[in-house]
């Protein structure tokens, strides 16, 4: 069935949701009929998959552990002309998504994030302080490196054009995912947006698959790498002022005394003093490189989103 003209794909990544997983499908077929709802398993070892199957999705079994790995098969092999993720622990509200999916539409975006808005009454549960906090912390780096509004990166809902799915890469293998497919689309200059959602406590009995610590120093650790990949000459570039500096702490009063006395003092501090000018030519070198072949790469990438038409070019044929 065509929503608007147009094919919509809903992806649930899943990893034992079988207290929620029936909740959001129903939900969100309530919410859009002609949604094409896609489970995506991720070797859950309840009855998850067979839950989702009796509700009318079709379960597609990634062995490969990590939401990084899941939303890669996601892309590749599920086809339509829009796509909606969704985690599958009923916390995000089904209903936003026909709003969310007419933004993307009539805005001709690439990208709409549902940011989260904690009801009152379960603001504590459902979004815990220091999550918020790090999800704070996290999201303004990320608008300071690679710019960009961003107010909540780290958002599990989101709808993509297909020329958005089809492009990304999918490097991750966690959670850290969502980071990379916000870099993605401030890297290539996407148009996309943001919509506010509610977001609600999980059920009674289910549990949160994030960790707390070891997720956020992967999320970080992730941003640290795609700012080296996508920045190398402003790193590159940090890294030589900062050798450069230091030796120029260490060399001037050698320096000094030489201009003096015509003598060379501490001779093996001069040689350290050397080898790191020498370091920080090379850092600042390596930027110049790696610069243009971040440049020829992103064209690559712009190229190949070029080549597929937006959703409203695919309505209008």
């Amino acid at each position: 069935m065509l929503y608007r003209g147009l094919t919509i794909a809903l992806g649930i990544p899943c990893y034992n949701e079988e207290r929620t997983i029936a909740t959001v499908i129903q939900d969100f077929q309530t919410a859009i009929p002609q949604l094409d709802i896609h489970i995506l398993d991720n070797q859950s070892t309840d009855r998850t998959a067979q839950i989702a199957a009796k509700g009318g999705a079709k379960v597609i079994s990634v062995p490969l552990r990590g939401k990084g790995n899941v939303v890669r098969r996601m892309f590749a092999d599920i086809e339509a002309d829009i796509f909606v993720m969704v985690d599958g622990d009923a916390t995000y509200d089904a209903t936003s998504v026909r709003r969310m999916v007419d933004r993307l539409i009539d805005d001709r975006l690439d990208m709409v994030v549902g940011c989260r808005k904690p009801s009152d009454a379960h603001a504590g549960a459902a979004y815990r302080p220091g999550h918020r906090f790090g999800n704070r912390v996290l999201t303004e780096g990320v608008a300071r490196i690679f710019g960009g509004d961003v107010t909540d990166m780290l958002s599990g809902y989101r709808v993509f054009s297909r020329r958005f799915a089809k492009t990304f890469p999918a490097l991750s293998r966690g959670f850290e995912i969502e980071t990379e497919l916000t870099v993605h689309a401030l890297e290539l200059r996407m148009p996309w947006a943001e919509e506010l959602t509610a977001y609600g406590a999980r059920p009674e009995g289910s549990q949160s698959k994030l960790a707390t610590y070891s997720d956020g120093a992967r999320i970080l650790t992730t941003i640290g790498r795609l700012y080296i990949a996508e920045r190398p000459l402003q790193f590159y570039a940090t890294v030589a002022g900062v050798v450069s500096f230091v030796t120029f702490l260490l060399a001037s009063p050698i320096v000094i005394e030489f201009f003096k006395t015509g003598l060379v003092p501490r001779l093996p501090t001069a040689v350290l003093c050397a080898a790191l000018a020498v370091c920080a030519l090379l850092s600042l070198t390596c930027g110049l490189i790696l610069d243009n072949v971040v440049r020829s790469r992103q064209e690559i990438k712009r190229l190949a989103y070029l080549a597929i038409p937006h959703v409203q070019q695919r309505q209008e044929s």
